[in-house]
């Protein structure tokens, strides 16, 4: 990885609305940007009746009558700004008009769109898009631009179905498609206010961003399996931003959103029920957040707040010395370790097991930093360990060992074991249940710092694994879908046809819109602040954009242990500096790949050495050799051209090792 730069801190998007003005006290760090004071609503949570609640992901009854689906499924046209509309629509000469319908009823026919209740004619513009927008979406950079007339009110028509149609100087319908709207979004709507569920002394509010949403209600269960909901509560919304308040006496319990909103992929308008995208606790695989005050005394482990002063020292970060592992592979078989605490947050605390010995060892080694993989919610393992298949580890030992029945019998049950990397993410900034002795309640949290804890305690640093470019879900339904459920077609990122990308894994974020990158921002603040993590490693970092990677690495060293306990100049961070996909050469704005993250104190993973001492690259031949493995030595029969063509690669990769490790 490259040597990082340090930089002075820069304050953080403060041109941006913090509305709702009225805001309440909060404990959340309050001398940062990018923590807030929360609103103290004067009035009483709105309770309605006690009603039946579907199921997690139940979608709307509302009907709709969309004919034409896949023409306007196909979002080819872009609001980029309040007063400007692009369109690569082949037609030259033609009028265009912008339509919406509240209740989703758009439908294409032969004579242009019906079912709308907006119907208004844009301007063309012949100078195409201005240059600051072109900035922000570059692939749009050839699009047609069309005018929006000043007294459409965008605020209200980004809550319906929209749809822009031309028509032919005769009146025939030439194009129409529907409309990808965060350019617009972050024009009106950016937000740098309160957000999640907020504590103070004598209330919980409620901050849910979702300026397309049509209606929203907090439910509030009294425990994680409950059917029926305690409370139902109405949010009253005030740019963009969902309010509610309510008893300190509902900490403890849990809450989902009841959110309706037009949802692109469908055409309709969906009730979608969705977790807080700032929870900060969870019920077993994330069904419902938790009310949870993480600043309480409650949830901090004995020492916690001096934790600072025992840390191991960083002298230098080009001193780092990084192992990677898996918090359940770590102790899952580890008989040294107490049976309750094997493959979980707290076998770290077992300081006479083998695993804690090992680490000793390597810290007295030289280590400085363990990498943990993933440890945020995530799909793949099930938080309930009774709920795990397996297989008798005895059983596989007695077959041969050129056998495929071991593979058999793993691959069967290997959607429903224990063992995930995690690179599944489906909330980013709550502790993985199926780490913690109970997945309920607040014990993540506790056991996540106990853990942290303990490894400071040993004289190592702790980097958290995190996987900001995509996420495991999408869409309306699917309990794994958050983001995309409270502002569909916002977090994630689409291609010119409106489908979503997926060249990162699946359903890739985009961090170029305003509250994405604060999204990532915050996260990384909570883990630093409220979980006191010493480092990140961003999993392909390629597919965020450098002024995101740029501003968390500001924030994070803007940290000082005496108005946040953590000293944030120690704070590393680091990444996969790929380019590839949709990004690849700037294709979504400067992204932060390794040239283009040069200078800025990012380190990156360097394919160049890797590739040098071990020969070839991930997508050439698996036995072309390199400087360990051969190379103009010990032929192993793969074709590496002439003796000579051997001996210039075997040069080559020699001054690509030189210079990497000088």
């Amino acid at each position: 990885m490259s040597l990082p730069l340090l930089y002075p801190s820069l304050p953080l998007l403060s041109t941006h609305s913090e509305s709702p003005r009225v805001n309440p006290p909060t404990h959340h760090h309050n001398s940062l940007k990018s923590c807030f004071t929360r609103p103290r609503l004067s009035t009483s949570p709105i309770s309605k009746p006690k009603r039946k609640v579907e199921s997690f992901c139940s979608c709307s009854a509302m009907p709709t009558q969309v004919s034409s689906q896949v023409m306007l499924k196909q979002s080819r046209a872009y609001w980029v700004s309040k007063s400007l509309i692009a369109w690569n629509v082949d037609a030259i000469d033609g009028s265009c008009y912008l339509y919406s319908s509240r209740s989703a009823s758009l439908s294409a026919v032969e004579n242009g769109i019906e079912g709308h209740d907006m119907k208004i004619k844009l301007e063309f513009c012949g100078d195409g898009l201005p240059e600051h927008v072109i900035k922000k979406f570059p692939h749009l950079r050839e699009y047609k631009a069309y005018k929006v007339p000043p007294a459409l009110v965008a605020e209200d028509r980004l809550k319906c179905q929209l749809s822009v149609a031309i028509f032919s100087s005769a009146g025939t319908l030439i194009s129409a498609t529907g409309m990808q709207v965060p350019g617009v979004i972050d024009e009106l709507f950016s937000y740098t206010g309160p957000l999640g569920a907020v504590f103070s002394d004598e209330a919980i509010t409620f901050y849910l961003w979702a300026p397309t949403a049509q209606s929203v209600h907090v439910l509030i269960y009294g425990d994680a399996a409950r059917e029926d909901p305690l409370e139902i509560v109405q949010l009253e919304e005030t740019n963009g931003v969902w309010t509610a308040c309510g008893p300190r006496s509902w900490e403890g319990c849990y809450y989902v959103y009841e959110v309706y909103v037009y949802h692109p992929s469908t055409l309709r308008i969906e009730r979608c029920l969705a977790n807080d995208p700032y929870a900060r606790g969870l019920s077993a695989d994330g069904k419902r957040t938790l009310l949870v005050n993480i600043d309480s005394d409650a949830c901090k482990p004995e020492g916690w707040e001096s934790l600072a002063d025992e840390k191991p020292d960083v002298v230098s970060f080009s001193d780092i010395s990084i192992y990677e592992l898996h918090i359940r592979d770590f102790s899952v078989n580890d008989y040294t370790v107490d049976p309750d605490f094997r493959g979980g947050y707290l076998a770290f605390t077992s300081e006479e097991s083998a695993g804690i010995h090992h680490l000793r060892k390597l810290s007295k080694a030289g280590i400085t930093h363990v990498h943990l993989l993933p440890a945020f919610q995530f799909d793949g393992v099930k938080d309930e360990k009774d709920k795990w298949k397996s297989v008798e580890t005895q059983m596989l030992e007695f077959l041969p060992p050129d056998s495929a029945q071991q593979q058999e019998y793993i691959t069967a049950i290997q959607d429903e074991d224990g063992y995930n990397w995690g690179y599944n993410p489906v909330l980013w900034g709550v502790p993985k249940g199926s780490y913690a002795s109970n997945p309920n309640g607040p014990s993540r949290t506790i056991e996540f710092r106990k853990m942290v804890q303990a490894l400071n305690r040993i004289g190592l640093r702790v980097v958290l694994d995190v996987v900001y470019n995509h996420l495991q879900g999408s869409g309306p339904s699917g309990e794994n879908s958050v983001l995309d459920k409270i502002v569909p077609g916002y977090y994630l990122r689409m291609n010119t046809n409106g489908q979503i990308e997926n060249s990162a894994c699946m359903n890739n974020t985009a961090s170029e819109h305003f509250m994405v990158e604060r999204l990532i921002i915050d996260d990384l603040l909570c883990w630093a602040v409220d979980y006191k993590v010493d480092g990140f490693r961003f999993d392909l970092m390629g597919h965020i954009m450098k002024h995101t990677m740029v501003k968390a690495k500001n924030m994070l060293q803007g940290l000082s242990r005496i108005k946040h306990g953590v000293e944030g100049a120690k704070i590393y961070i680091y990444g996969e500096g790929w380019d590839f996909g949709e990004v690849a050469k700037n294709g979504r704005g400067t992204n932060a790949s390794q040239f283009n993250i040069s200078n800025t104190g990012i380190g990156s993973f360097n394919d160049r050495i890797r590739d040098a001492v071990l020969g070839g690259s991930p997508f050439g031949h698996p036995l072309q050799q390199g400087f360990v493995t051969g190379l103009g030595l010990q032929a192993n029969g793969h074709d590496h051209g002439s003796k000579f063509d051997a001996e210039r690669t075997l040069a080559v990769t020699k001054d690509h090792i030189l210079v990497k490790m000088s």
